[in-house]
């Protein structure tokens, strides 16, 4: 481990970046440009201590785990996030769409989408980051274990998730999930997540090994998307999909028309926020 060459990346990475690229509010006027390290240690999720330590290359070797947040809270690109593991003594991840990273640039959107749902979603369905807007809506997904973070998982084995979905559009979301696992498994046949994944829904989903069997690789739900919140009840959303580059992840926004009854209660679980749903998952 390079403690010296590690506090100044980390330096140099949080003086880049400014309140704005990463959602939050400017506040009081600052001395020096950059991120403060507080903010950079809440983002991470460490202790501002732990953090101040590393940037005085004084600090313990980081996990894998803490390198992988930071590299999220500083919107490193790949290459920058395997030179942070690199300088921690650490293998760097392998560059799998599931593997925990987020393009910097839908990360950059996600952050300044306050008021309206959004989350990163992996081409085979896992979630790698959400709004607030987003938790609020179906569930802080990202406080799952790891494993239980993907979609059709949850909406095939879970069944708490899948009440959050009017029962006659949940043939319609069937068949999408099975479809888009289809398409995704075809592009990338050496994907070892995504046929663990197909493998465990087909042993214990029946309604997917169904539809597996179908070879379906074109469904698609429509433009709008319905909900069943437990406290504001039945949301009707228009669903618009940002693709990265590689078309391995994608940024999912949820939007409601204004004047309509759906845009009143995404208003009104805006105003409730985050709090003890009954059911989390998307």
């Amino acid at each position: 481990m390079d403690r010296a060459e590690l506090a100044d990346f980390l330096r140099r990475g949080r003086g880049r970046l400014s309140p704005a690229d990463v959602g939050l509010a400017a506040g009081a006027r600052r001395r020096t440009p950059g991120l403060r390290r507080e903010e950079v240690a809440a983002l991470a999720g460490m202790s501002v201590d732990y953090y101040t330590r590393l940037e005085q290359a004084r600090g313990p070797r980081p996990s894998r785990q803490m390198l992988t947040a930071l590299a999220r809270a500083l919107r490193l690109g790949e290459e920058e996030r395997d030179h942070l593991f690199h300088l921690a003594g650490e293998e760097p991840p392998r560059r799998e769409a599931g593997a925990g990273y987020v393009r910097p640039g839908l990360l950059l959107i996600l952050d300044r989408l306050h008021d309206t749902p959004a989350q990163v979603v992996t081409d085979i369905g896992d979630v790698l980051a959400q709004n607030a807007s987003a938790k609020a809506l179906v569930g802080d997904v990202e406080a799952r274990p790891p494993r239980e973070r993907n979609l059709a998982r949850l909406f095939f084995l879970d069944p708490a998730s899948r009440e959050l979905f009017p029962e006659e559009d949940r043939p319609v979301n069937a068949r999408a999930h099975t479809a888009a696992l289809r398409a995704a498994t075809a592009a990338h046949p050496e994907d070892r997540a995504a046929a663990a994944l197909v493998a465990e829904l087909r042993a214990q989903s029946a309604e997917f090994a169904r539809l597996w069997e179908e070879h379906d690789v074109a469904a698609r739900r429509g433009p709008t998307k319905r909900f069943r919140h437990p406290v504001v009840g039945l949301l009707e959303l228009d669903c618009e999909v940002l693709l990265s580059p590689d078309h391995r992840q994608s940024l999912v926004v949820h939007s409601a028309r204004p004047g309509t009854e759906s845009h009143d209660r995404l208003r009104l679980l805006g105003v409730l926020g985050l709090q003890d749903m009954s059911a989390d998952g998307a």
